[in-house]
């Protein structure tokens, strides 16, 4: 799309219907928090994303959203007490002085499956029709009941929808819209229909039947079901290995970190041999080749460079290419020095680089009790494991 696009990702649910003891959208599913995975789909359609939740869960929010490695940065706005309130608030961090022919994508964090189609089509329709609206039609045979749950009439199904989220508008009309609404006291359930009630046309896309939102434990499970369907082909390993050998006047540095050594390792970057066995691990995972495809030695713009600076490149690789990591482990081969007391700055550089939680980078160093050529001190080997899988993994739309 030619207009900017703006997301707003509401996260200000709780886990009561769940009996959850915190906000659902934090709930890990398949292993990254539901809010997280919201983010992650969002993402790659819109220019930038505005995180509505409560203040008492920003550093929670926070927190989960590191696991969010397909995006590329967010605003935190604090919530009201309705949903629409939260629509506000994200719509008060707008810019006034943005076009009113932007686009607003406003999202429930809580449906986490959403998959690229949906949005594409919700996009399409905002493009072509001024909105653009998510929703199914209802299949199932609708009934009426009085308190006491006595049935009644049937009510016909045709033309009737289920509606979900995104839902997409023009920027312009999305505020008329909120401003009317508020200004005659009006309280809608859904933006599509404070739309509505201001006058301006509403137009569905197709949703799909995968676009669940997670309210019970029971559709926690569905997700989670689904994901262990549609996922596995998704789900990538790559190894790396790399090796320098020791020489003097050299720094020693090992995942960004400088240590304290007689010897340093020699080569054409700073021959960081931890980072290096990672980012062959991680393109080998994407069918990507290796860092001499990407980085030869033969270019001198990479004399002397920082092998960091190299793994936030194949990083934009991966993400180039659809894929994000899900965890590293990196074993670093050397007699000496000993490298324990630098570990976790180590794990703390590669888990930042890489957008993952600490617990998902791991960094060991062992000894070959003086055997082989590091353990006559000659040189530094590294073993690096990784785990990727696509950046959006979009569930089946049945």
């Amino acid at each position: 799309m030619s207009d900017k696009v703006y997301g707003i990702l509401l996260a200000g649910g709780s886990g009561q219907r769940m009996g959850a003891p915190m906000n659902k959208i934090l709930l890990n599913v398949g292993g990254i928090p539901c809010i997280a995975r919201s983010a992650n789909a969002l993402a790659p359609f819109v220019d930038e994303l505005i995180l509505v939740g409560r203040k008492e869960d920003e550093s929670e929010l926070r927190l989960a959203m590191r696991s969010a490695s397909g995006i590329r940065g967010y605003h935190f706005v604090k919530g009201g007490a309705t949903r629409q309130d939260s629509v506000q608030a994200g719509l008060c961090f707008i810019p006034e002085t943005e076009s009113n022919g932007c686009v607003v994508i406003i999202h429930d964090g809580a449906r986490c499956m959403l998959s690229a189609e949906v949005m594409e089509r919700v996009l399409a329709s905002v493009q072509e029709n001024g909105s653009g609206v998510a929703a199914i039609p209802v299949t199932n045979t609708l009934r009426q009941a009085d308190a006491s749950g006595l049935a009644g009439k049937t009510i016909p199904r045709d033309g009737l929808f289920q509606m979900q989220t995104p839902q997409g508008f023009r920027l312009g009309e999305l505020r008329a819209a909120f401003r009317r609404a508020y200004d005659e006291c009006f309280q809608g359930t859904d933006d599509a229909e404070v739309m509505a009630y201001a006058g301006f046309p509403v137009y569905l896309s197709k949703g799909a039947g995968s676009n669940i939102k997670l309210t019970t434990k029971e559709d926690l499970s569905l997700a989670e079901s689904m994901l262990s369907h549609s996922s596995i082909a998704l789900l990538r390993v790559g190894h790396g290995y790399d090796v320098h050998r020791l020489a003097e006047d050299r720094k020693l540095i090992l995942c960004g970190v400088e240590v304290p050594h007689t010897w340093g390792l020699l080569g054409h970057s700073d021959a960081d041999v931890a980072v290096h066995a990672l980012m062959d691990a991680l393109l080998g995972a994407a069918g990507l080749g290796d860092i001499g495809r990407h980085f030869p030695d033969t270019d001198p713009k990479y004399k002397g460079i920082s092998s960091m600076l190299l793994l936030a490149e194949v990083m934009q690789l991966l993400s180039s290419a659809g894929f994000r990591p899900v965890n590293a482990d990196i074993t670093i081969i050397a007699q000496k020095p000993k490298l324990a007391p630098f570990i976790p700055r180590m794990e703390e550089n590669l888990a930042s680089a890489l957008g993952l939680p600490l617990s998902c980078v791991n960094v060991k160093a062992t000894t070959t009790e003086s055997l082989g050529f590091e353990g006559r001190q000659e040189g530094i080997s590294s073993h690096a494991v990784c785990l990727i899988q696509s950046a959006a993994p979009s569930a089946s739309e049945g």
